[in-house]
């Protein structure tokens, strides 16, 4: 069993995954050649059940960012972040803002962890209000 931390590093490259093949969540996960743990596949799914929603989030609370525009790395931790802090109320907002934040620092450019860091945080404000 992964750890949580394990479970949306994974979740991230899947995610990544979905947006640059284009194909489903349950597409990507079914060309797996073994099963992810349970909550990466509930956090892909989920992105993938929810992204337009996620998407308009992200536009929303973004200023002056097209969704689009934003690094692919950065759009698939915003919309894992985005949705266990719209859909996964048991989760301390703290600990989603802190995992995707370093996930960003680590896959991704030197400023996104501030980027992701504050449109988390907008979001959270308004889904957890």
């Amino acid at each position: 069993m992964a750890t949580r931390r394990e479970a949306r590093e994974r979740a991230l490259a899947l995610c990544y995954e979905l947006e640059t093949k284009g194909e489903t969540a349950d597409e990507v996960l079914a060309e797996l050649p073994a099963a992810p743990d349970e909550y990466t596949a509930t956090l892909v799914r989920g992105v993938g059940d929810h992204q337009v929603e996620l998407d308009q989030w992200l536009g929303k609370y973004s200023e002056r960012w097209a969704v689009e525009r934003m690094p692919a790395v950065d759009r698939a931790l915003l919309r894992i972040g985005s949705y266990e802090l719209g859909y996964q109320p048991e989760l301390p907002v703290g600990v989603v803002i802190d995992e995707a934040v370093e996930l960003a620092q680590q896959y991704s450019t030197q400023d996104s962890g501030r980027f992701v860091h504050a449109l988390l945080a907008r979001i959270a404000d308004q889904v957890r209000a």
